[in-house]
């Protein structure tokens, strides 16, 4: 108890410097909980749209990106009749511009789509889609930003299409995205004839690798992935969640030098105040622990504001009209726990040299120190 308080009195009396790491690991921690937030947030959402109602999805082999897979119209309708095959539903993305805005995420769909149905409809309803050419369904945080009405006309790239019905839905891609006839969608992206996945609900759920095999047999330029199997080997995913972590580990590594800052000043300025300590008993180890407990209160100091930071920054950000719903964060226990020993690990690390420094103070000579 006593060695806490000595701790304590020491980062009292040097508070100042103490503050500079806190804020230095705060930043550090709020940044990687933001961005880390918003990845997995981003990603979540991602992969809740593929996944709806479904159990696997197919798309084209070794494809880049999902923009740019190609799945025929015909391919679909023989994945339709395929044994234990219960629905196929296409998808076509794309990204779509409007005075002011130029993305929003645009979904080519059929009319009978699951996310259709369990949609909220605010305006007009499902049976109107598709039933009239040159009309648009919008999300309704997208109907809010484009200030759009059902009814009214909205210029959409080059095209000018009147809002049919506004939906409201979870997903915040969707809910700020529009939505067009797999057929329309088609036209406006000159992609005629294909979607870009295919999502398939089976009857019974175990025979999953017979429809695989049937799938890539009969056509070998796809592949059918089971959702788990997609969201592990999706290399968009993957960049996304490698970027985040190391942008995340930069702004700790600042962190860590503003910690090891801190502790060196910290131990020049106590180099008389050591050598009473060693003078009194104190043995080289309970020095450097002396050291190392500061810089382990500093990092959990610097824990608790950076929580508070980026959770008041992902609290606000899905608010901001200018990113039109698409900011979901998710914050995940597992990202929690990896945040936490980062920083301690981080504050610990930067605490090394100080400690050893401070560890190795000779008395006799200490005490001449000026």
């Amino acid at each position: 108890m006593r060695f806490l308080s000595l701790v304590l009195v020491n980062l009292r009396r040097h508070r100042l410097r103490a503050l500079i790491g806190v804020a230095g690991i705060g930043f550090g921690v709020a940044a990687m909980l933001t961005i880390l937030g918003i990845v997995n947030g981003a990603i979540g959402m991602f992969e809740r749209i593929l996944s709806t109602d479904s159990h696997y999805l197919v798309l084209e082999k070794n494809v880049s990106d999902l923009f740019f897979s190609a799945v025929r119209d015909e391919e679909t309708a023989a994945i339709r009749a395929l044994p234990g095959v219960a629905s196929a539903h296409p998808l076509l993305f794309g990204i779509v511009s409007s005075p002011g805005y130029p993305v929003i995420t645009c979904f080519g769909v059929e009319a009978d789509d699951p996310r259709l149905a369990r949609a909220e409809w605010r305006a007009g309803g499902r049976a109107d889609f598709g039933r009239r050419p040159g009309e648009i369904f919008l999300g309704q945080r997208a109907a809010e930003f484009l200030h759009a009405r059902l009814g009214e006309t909205v210029p959409v790239g080059a095209s000018a299409l009147r809002v049919a019905g506004i939906l409201k839905t979870e997903n915040g891609f969707e809910d700020g995205g529009v939505f067009l006839p797999l057929a329309a969608a088609q036209a406006l992206f000159h992609r005629a004839g294909v979607s870009s996945v295919v999502a398939v609900t089976l009857h019974d759920r175990t025979a999953g690798a017979e429809f695989k095999r049937a799938v890539e047999t009969a056509h070998p330029g796809l592949i059918a992935l089971e959702n788990r199997e997609f969201n592990q080997s999706y290399h968009s995913f993957r960049i996304l969640k490698t970027t985040a972590w190391a942008v995340g580990l930069c702004a700790f590594l600042l962190g860590g030098l503003g910690v090891a800052n801190t502790m060196l000043l910290s131990v020049f300025s106590r180099i008389r105040e050591i050598a009473v300590l060693r003078v009194c008993g104190f043995s080289e180890r309970q020095v450097a622990a002396l050291i190392f407990g500061e810089a382990v209160l500093v990092a959990a100091a610097g824990l608790a504001l950076g929580f508070a930071l980026g959770a008041a920054v992902l609290a606000v950000l899905p608010q901001v009209p200018q990113f039109q719903g698409y900011v979901q964060a998710e914050v995940r226990p597992a990202v929690m726990a990896g945040i936490v020993l980062t920083a301690l690990v981080t504050a610990v690390c930067g605490a090394i040299y100080p400690a050893r420094f401070a560890a190795r103070i000779q008395p006799a000579e200490a005490l001449r120190y000026e």
